[in-house]
């Protein structure tokens, strides 16, 4: 058997060497002088030999612990080698599925059904605010704690938007890791109460341009029924109320085959009980055109799924909404706000003319007896430029119909 002295002073020679002790252990010397405890033995009939450790690293007495288990591995009928290169493999695993490393790939995979500005955004937030804090971390391991106290340092500067958008990106991503079989859990999907309310008024609406252009598209991107995301795509160009645009029939669309195409909401159907004149936009006009191959033969132009004869659900678009991880930030009547928010911020000489388009009353009595012809021009003009503003980064309206044409 050998002594700590002969392995301390085994020195390198012109071949490589072994030094052995017992039960199969030796010390092998290299040509370099590196020192590597192996292990011979028999499995199966067939000799092999196994590395178990590095001298000085590993010492003898440590060696021959080692060797025990090697020996313990061979008595139930496993395979020491295969046992450690299987430990290996998932070792190196282990550290590749770090949830920098997956969220890359999922970045990777959603990228081509995004623009590149918004594949720009969603990866540079994760780089600015997640990876240098959790990316190195197998994402296995993640938790609500450690996911939460990431989003706060987020929230302590001020960004609750930015913090629970960053949270719906981080939830994607263990959805799609889950769905990979490389963890179990989505802690991101867990956290969401925790996080702090997103200021709103009565109505919570999203009203910056880049924030409203990256919710449009998360939502565009839930699975739904293709006449609710035609009909989400038409009240965003409308601004209309969503009880206006729920209960529209095909009689109130007039001239949409003429360069000044309209929609004429009935009196009995406005907040103000005044008929009201909605200026289509082209895109506008698209969607309608391609309803028509669906609902044109019902009574509403946007039709209940279970029930064809009935209007759409009051819920629908909400719930698409929230599907998309908009909860409480973002509802179908804020699309109205959004729409006043920018094309006051694009045009604020338009003010007035931008009430009359939401159909708000006029706060000038004179101005309130407005008909159907009053300032019609600007609002085409507007709605036009609203179109170019807001669905500049969306899908084209063809791929919300896919599944209607096919």
């Amino acid at each position: 058997m050998l002594k700590d002295s002969q392995v301390r002073s085994a020195k390198k020679k012109k071949d490589p060497y072994r030094l052995t002790d017992s039960k199969g252990l030796f010390l092998h010397v290299a040509t370099s002088g590196t020192k590597t405890w192996r292990v011979r033995y028999v499995f199966n009939g067939k000799e092999s030999q196994i590395v178990i450790g590095h001298y000085p690293d590993m010492s003898l007495a440590d060696a021959r612990t080692a060797l025990l288990d090697v020996k313990k591995s061979i008595r139930e009928g496993r395979n020491p080698a295969a046992e450690k290169l299987l430990k290996k493999q998932l070792l190196t695993s282990h550290y590749e599925n770090t949830f920098e490393i997956i969220a890359r790939k999922w970045h990777e995979i959603k990228k081509p059904f995004w623009t590149a500005k918004h594949a720009l955004n969603v990866i540079r937030s994760l780089e600015n605010d997640v990876f240098s804090f959790l990316g190195g971390i197998p994402i296995s391991e993640l938790t609500p704690q450690i996911v939460l106290s990431t989003l706060q340092k987020v929230e302590k500067r001020g960004a609750i938007e930015t913090a629970h958008r960053i949270r719906q990106r981080m939830s994607d991503i263990f959805v799609y890791a889950i769905a990979s079989g490389l963890c179990k859990d989505n802690p991101a999907a867990i956290i969401a109460p925790a996080l702090l309310p997103v200021s709103k008024g009565r109505q919570p609406a999203i009203i910056k341009l880049d924030d409203a252009i990256d919710m449009l598209q998360h939502v565009e991107d839930v699975p739904a029924f293709p006449v609710t995301k035609l009909a989400m795509r038409f009240l965003l160009l409308t601004a209309v109320r969503p009880g206006e645009l729920r209960f529209a029939r095909w009689e109130e669309f007039e001239g949409l085959e003429t360069d000044s195409p309209i929609w004429v909401i009935p009196a009995s159907r406005m907040k103000m009980k005044k008929e009201h004149i909605v200026p289509l936009c082209p895109m506008a006009v698209e969607i309608i055109e391609i309803i028509k191959q669906f609902s044109c033969h019902l009574e509403y132009v946007f039709p209940s799924r279970r029930h064809p004869t009935k209007p759409m659900s009051e819920n629908a678009l909400g719930y698409l909404i929230n599907r998309a991880g908009y909860y409480q930030r973002h509802v179908p009547h804020g699309f109205r706000a959004m729409f006043s928010t920018i094309m006051n911020e694009h045009f604020p000489q338009d003010r007035f003319v931008i009430d009359l388009v939401l159909a708000h009353a006029p706060k000038d009595q004179v101005e309130g007896a407005y008909n159907r012809t009053t300032h019609f021009n600007r609002r085409k003009e507007l709605m036009i430029e609203w179109e170019k503003i807001i669905t500049k980064d969306l899908k084209p309206v063809q791929d919300l119909a896919k599944v209607l044409k096919d």
